[in-house]
């Protein structure tokens, strides 16, 4: 994947060397062994290691396979699609989804620092954008208030 950014111990950097292939087109015949299959697609032949859920699917359907998975993607439709930010904490608290979370679709650099908050540690920017300058949008707030994946406490519990 172009434009893909990755957290590694907290620190944004871009990836140029990501071994993972998108499938989108079905119809399209699937080669190589690093896919990233849609959950329907994926579903009829589970063994492989990384699937990506769509704003309708249900995040428990893959709960009896999280421990052979290495990536999991959630996709932004559109930007005015926010269902994967609540795909992405229920895979974090809720099923304690410890591996790749990766946002892809419409990911823009004004959604990466909240994408954070929400588990994700992996984003596929969109590919008309430039990667450098959605490094910045990591960097978000310097102060944040409520709870999140990364930090569950709120601020007044820090004090």
């Amino acid at each position: 994947m172009n434009n893909l950014l990755r957290l590694e111990e907290g620190v944004a950097r871009i990836d140029v060397q990501d071994p993972w292939t998108l499938v989108r087109d079905l119809e399209a015949p699937l080669s190589g062994a690093a896919l990233i299959l849609p959950l329907a697609k994926w579903l009829e032949s589970p063994q492989q290691q990384a699937v990506w859920l769509g704003p309708d699917d249900e995040v428990e359907s893959l709960k009896p396979w999280l421990e052979q998975l290495t990536l999991i993607a959630l996709d932004f439709p559109s930007l005015r699609d926010g269902r994967a930010y609540s795909q992405a904490y229920l895979l974090r608290t809720r099923l304690g989804w410890t591996g790749e979370l990766r946002a892809i679709g419409d990911v823009l650099r004004d959604q990466l620092s909240h994408m954070r908050q929400c588990g994700f540690d992996s984003f596929a920017v969109r590919e008309d954008k430039s990667a450098e300058d959605a490094l910045k949008g990591l960097a978000g707030m310097s102060v944040l208030y409520g709870r999140s994946v990364i930090e569950p406490r709120p601020l007044f519990r820090r004090r």
